[in-house]
Order: C-alpha cells, then structure tokens, then sequence
C-alpha cells in the first residue's frame, strides 16, 4: 500500500476540520476582522492549505481576483438576514468561510 505525502496527510487533516456553520456563529470573528470569504468554485481544502503553507503566489493571485476577500460589512448585513450556511475551517489568525450556495440554516 502507498504512503501518503505530507501534502495528502494535510489535505486529510484539514478536511476534517472543516465544518458547517451559521452566519451567526461567525459574526463574532467578522467583528475582529479575521473572516475571508472564498468564491464559489474555489476548493476550501485548497486555499487552507496553501495558507497553512504560506503560498503567498497563489493567495495573492486569489486575493487579486477577488476570489479571496475579507468580508465586506455589505456582505455581512445580507448574510445576517439570510442566515446561510457556510463551510469554515480555520488557519489562525483567519477563518475561511464559503457560502453553500441555495441553503438556509433551519431553526
């Protein structure tokens, strides 16, 4: 059987620590500035990873696309009055959230 490279075995972990979360919960980390939003289309494993690995090439060429944004207080209200789900991992000091698309978190 094949190992694993250290980039799979870090594709796994963080995989597993991304979860499903409310606008809500992440409110408290939007006030501190510390919330990125990822675009639809781009992979949230991915862009942890190459954070984790201080990618700065491939951040800033997301960053410069806008597909990697901090959020915008716009984006925040609309999100507030939603209430969507989101996929969220954290890579201190930031939480990366990208909305799935068309839900709504229920009561």
């Amino acid at each position: 059987m094949e190992e694993m490279s250290e980039d799979e075995m870090l594709r796994v972990k963080l995989n597993a620590e991304t979860g499903q979360l409310v606008w809500k919960e992440l409110e408290r980390h939007f006030a501190r500035g510390v919330v990125l939003r990822l675009a639809p289309g781009l992979d949230l494993v991915e862009v942890a990873l190459a954070m984790h690995q201080d990618d700065k090439h491939q951040i800033s060429t997301w960053r410069d696309s806008g597909q990697l944004a901090e959020v915008s207080t716009e984006e925040a209200i609309d999100w507030h009055e939603r209430d969507p789900l989101f996929w969220a991992i954290v890579i201190a000091p930031w939480v990366l959230v990208q909305e799935i698309n068309g839900t709504e978190a229920k009561d």
